[in-house]
């Protein structure tokens, strides 16, 4: 199936952590969604988003704030999940448009989250998991981290390591160097 005029949305989430285990009653919730569009066609990074949520059963902790840099005040501005998930749906067409992450932490973590708030999951079904494909074409036998995968590639991190903003823009850059070397799923589909 073509991708709608080429384009894929990168996705890169952070959620409430702990250095432990989470305090009685928490879970772990989305409290940020990076997005950033691709054109494939043009290899170029088109779109740069941050949606910022408010967590409804979580807080954010101390060692979550270093991590990220997000803190429970930001974030209490952000939307609620629900709200978050129509907008990635209504304004960056997340259904109808083919989406990758690194790894499959984000698309676990939006299902996870999805059936525990009874929301409607707002990507499409075209997901890939651009850690399993950059591994398979730099020969590599262990899958890196986002970070270790732009030293391979030759690529500077750009903006802070674990902001989801940032971090789909840097695995957009890891997704366009392996679309320019014919190694993206459905190469440069138009």
């Amino acid at each position: 199936m073509k991708s709608v005029g080429g384009l894929l949305n990168v996705v890169d989430v952070e959620a409430t952590c702990w250095e432990g285990q989470p305090p009685p009653g928490a879970v772990n919730e989305i409290i940020e969604i990076g997005l950033t569009v691709v054109d494939l066609g043009t290899g170029e990074r088109v779109g740069r988003h941050r949606i910022l949520v408010k967590p409804a059963r979580s807080a954010v902790s101390e060692f979550c704030t270093e991590l990220t840099g997000l803190t429970q005040a930001e974030v209490d501005t952000g939307l609620d999940f629900a709200s978050a998930c129509r907008l990635l749906a209504a304004d960056h067409r997340a259904g109808a448009l083919p989406w990758a992450s690194w790894g499959d932490y984000d698309r676990n973590q939006f299902t996870r989250q999805c059936k525990a708030t009874g929301t409607a999951y707002p990507f499409g079904h075209r997901h890939t998991n651009a850690k399993a494909v950059f591994t398979e074409a730099h020969g590599l036998r262990k899958r890196p981290g986002m970070a270790q995968a732009l030293g391979i590639a030759g690529l500077p991190l750009e903006g802070r390591h674990h902001s989801g903003e940032d971090d789909a823009w840097n695995i957009a850059a890891l997704v366009l160097g392996l679309a320019a070397r014919g190694a993206w799923p459905g190469g440069t589909a138009g």
